[in-house]
């Protein structure tokens, strides 16, 4: 079995193993979960080490014809773009896997769907053929919804049920679009993504446009995009941070990750929808901002600072130039390290206070300063200062909006502002004035509690100072897709 195979099918075969073990054996449960993450995150570092960055192209390419008369095929290949996700999400769900000890209830049932979850995620990312990205993408739908559902907050069965709706309906629009393209495929070459970029060059213009709005509104769900945000802060809140972690680090990369696939594809139509998404970009990067000051759930305040910091990649997408889309890829990761730090302290802190209101915390720096440090480090990284793995994204994508709208950077800064702002609050919230009461005799973070969140803040902080290797991983991507945009706007 082949390099991408192997990882694709390493967390499958964990699944179906934990099918057939005792339910009542919760330790081999555990383990045998973990070690199944930890498989993946080898697997996945070593497909890195092997990693050209100097190739734009595919690597490591399978292929094998699954129906030769709708032309589908089960072909997988990985670029500067699905890598650093691919990385990212063996990471995330090995950390996830790591902090679950806390979860008691149908611990089986849990593990099984973080495992699928990540055969899912995994698919996604490397899938070359849109017929099986489609597949995968539903793929995800299922264990989030009983991840949700079944071990989530009080709310838990409404923010499954919108989360489901909502990725439900974008799924269908996305799924018109991949049918219209098809219908321009004159050589029977099927689904696989090189040859529906073939086809969609010999769409007309407004047919493309349409298309191209069926994913905007199909990838921006998951993106997520204003107004297609709904489903996200009740899914966060209610969901456990374990889950959170997930959700936010890995399941919106895969609407930014679509997105750039489809504006490779068709990027006449684009080029022509470019101020709408703009728009769209800015106003999310603001809304989400302030929406985040506003709230006094902290993880409702995370929920709604990933529509900010989201909408600095959908500004880098819709740039289509190297700077913003190579910023792009790299804020899809930043972010995911990020957002996924917060959500896992915060449930941490949540199993000790039962509650996530900002204004029932005090100082927590002499009760958990193990805790306090991790929890700096992550904001600080938040607000996308120097040293850490934010920094950089926000530095290309404003370089991408200097080369073309310069005046845009005021709400640039404005954004940056707000974002200082919450989580500048919430840092004096947390870790000044008095101690609080109910947690004077806490514990402070736990052995594998310590050692899943220092895996993530050690990784913002590598990435941060030593950031060349991980620019130059999508680098050469970024610089092809400028390449084909270029070369198909300037052909019509």
């Amino acid at each position: 079995m082949r390099i991408l195979s192997l990882l694709l099918w390493t967390p499958a075969v964990g699944a179906l193993l934990l099918v057939f073990f005792p339910s009542h054996q919760v330790r081999g449960i555990r383990w045998l979960a973990n070690g199944f993450g930890l498989l993946s995150l080898l697997l996945a570092c070593y497909l890195l080490s092997l990693f050209k960055p100097s190739d734009a192209g595919l690597q490591f390419s399978e292929f094998f014809p699954l129906n030769p008369n709708l032309g589908s095929a089960y072909a997988l290949g990985v670029d500067g773009l699905s890598m650093p996700m691919l990385m990212l999400s063996a990471l995330l769900t090995s950390v996830s896997l790591l902090a679950s000890f806390s979860i008691n209830s149908a611990v089986k049932g849990y593990y099984l769907c973080i495992l699928l979850l990540e055969f899912g995620v995994t698919g996604v990312f490397m899938a070359q053929d849109w017929a099986l990205f489609y597949i995968f993408w539903e793929v995800t739908l299922i264990p989030l919804f009983f991840l949700i559902g079944r071990w989530g907050g009080k709310r838990r069965h409404a923010a499954s049920l919108n989360f489901v709706l909502y990725t439900m309906v974008g799924s269908v629009f996305m799924l018109l679009s991949l049918l219209a393209v098809s219908q321009y495929d004159l050589h029977h070459a099927g689904s696989l993504m090189t040859s529906m970029h073939q086809a969609a060059q010999d769409m007309p213009l407004y047919e493309q446009i349409l298309v191209l709005a069926g994913f905007i509104l199909g990838f921006g769900v998951k993106l997520p995009i204003f107004p297609m945000h709904g489903w996200l802060p009740l899914a966060h809140v209610e969901a456990p941070a374990q889950v959170s972690v997930l959700l936010s680090g890995i399941l919106l990369k895969m609407g930014a990750y679509g997105l750039i696939r489809a504006a490779v594809m068709l990027p006449e139509a684009t080029h022509i929808l470019q101020p709408l998404l703009i728009f769209l970009a800015l106003f999310g990067m603001l809304y989400g901002g302030l929406l985040a000051w506003r709230q006094t759930n902290l993880k409702g305040m995370v929920a709604y600072s990933s529509i900010s910091h989201m909408g600095l990649v959908l500004f880098g997408i819709a740039s289509l130039n190297e700077a913003g889309l190579n910023g792009a890829i790299q804020q899809m990761t930043a972010h995911g390290l990020v957002s996924g730090a917060l959500f896992l302290l915060l449930g941490l802190l949540y199993l000790r206070s039962h509650t996530m209101s900002i204004q029932e915390y005090g100082n927590l720096l002499p009760i958990m300063p193990r805790f306090a440090c991790m929890m700096i480090l992550a904001l600080f990284a938040g607000m996308g200062l120097p040293g850490f793995a934010g920094f950089i994204p926000e530095l290309h994508t404003l370089i991408s909006c200097l080369q073309t709208w310069p005046w845009l950077i005021v709400f640039f800064g404005i954004a940056i502002l707000i974002s200082a702002a919450y989580l500048l609050r919430t840092l004096t919230r947390l870790f000044t004035g008095p101690n609080p009461a109910k947690l004077v005799d806490a514990n402070d973070l736990q052995s594998h509690e310590l050692l899943a969140s220092g895996v993530l803040i050690a990784s913002i902080i590598l990435l941060g100072l030593m950031p060349s290797r991980w620019i130059e991983l999508s680098a050469g991507t970024a610089a092809n897709f400028q390449h084909i945009i270029n070369q198909r706007i300037a052909q019509k």
